[in-house]
């Protein structure tokens, strides 16, 4: 489960934000420093940032937007008329959303979903079920699940009783059409978020291995091989949409 990264000044800000983000959505990390923000990147996989931003904090949000252009950074404080200046910095960085503490409280958690990278995925793979030919409502289910949960390798088990299905009946069906199969697709959906994190320049292979819980560097090489047929030095040129492309044209089959 990816989870929302926070660097802001009051518990009634983190609260709100907690009880506004959809049930079974991203969790909360709440860091007190830029420094535990950016190890949080490294060791999770940050689906936005949210800050209460004011002149110091926004030096250090250039250098995270300078790292990862790609994750979003949303503003979340008590904004005043007189605080000109400070949203004219935050537009300067390229923040994404701006909420109103006290004003915004309740649709918080929504703009972070909005903007999300779960949500830019999504919009990047959603040629998928055409393409891989998952036509039925099952196929289509379980793969709406599966973009969504990259972050570790997830069991055909696990799937099965999210769909209420049986583990025999979901790994039968899943193939069916001309599909991929389910481990393969399991396996596009993880490298498709590889590539996402690998637009970004703060993100080293080395990093995305531990963030996404693969067994070492040579697994994740590995596995790129096998679904998108290049290097994982390359994925981030490619992006999620490039790799869907990749493995549609001719890797949906194992060829062993």
């Amino acid at each position: 489960m990816p989870v929302v990264a926070t660097l802001l000044e009051s518990r009634a800000a983190s609260l709100a934000l907690r009880r506004s983000l959809p049930k079974g959505g991203p969790g909360i990390v709440s860091c007190r420093t830029i420094g535990r923000l950016r190890r949080t990147l490294e060791l999770r996989l940050v689906d936005a940032i949210v800050v209460a931003p004011h002149p110091g904090v926004m030096e250090e949000v250039a250098g995270l937007r300078r790292d990862f252009p790609a994750i979003p950074i949303l503003a979340y404080a008590p904004f005043r008329p007189d605080d000109a200046d400070l949203l004219v910095d935050c537009q300067r960085q390229e923040i994404a959303e701006f909420a109103v503490e006290g004003v915004d409280d309740s649709v918080v958690g929504d703009l972070v979903i909005r903007c999300s990278l779960t949500t830019a995925r999504r919009r990047a793979l959603a040629e998928g079920p055409r393409m891989l030919r998952l036509a039925e409502s099952l196929q289509q289910r379980a793969w709406q699940f599966l973009v969504g949960e990259v972050e570790r390798p997830m069991r055909t088990l696990t799937l099965a009783r999210h769909l209420t299905v049986s583990r025999e009946h979901l790994s039968r069906q899943f193939g069916a059409g001309g599909a991929p199969n389910l481990k393969r697709v399991i396996d596009l959906t993880r490298v498709a978020c590889a590539a996402q994190l690998l637009q970004n320049p703060g993100y080293r292979i080395a990093t995305v291995v531990n963030v996404l819980h693969f067994a070492s560097s040579s697994h994740l090489a590995g596995t790129v091989r096998r679904i998108a047929s290049v290097a994982p030095s390359a994925l981030g040129a490619m992006g999620p949409s490039g790799v869907l492309a990749a493995f549609a044209r001719g890797n949906t089959r194992s060829r062993w």
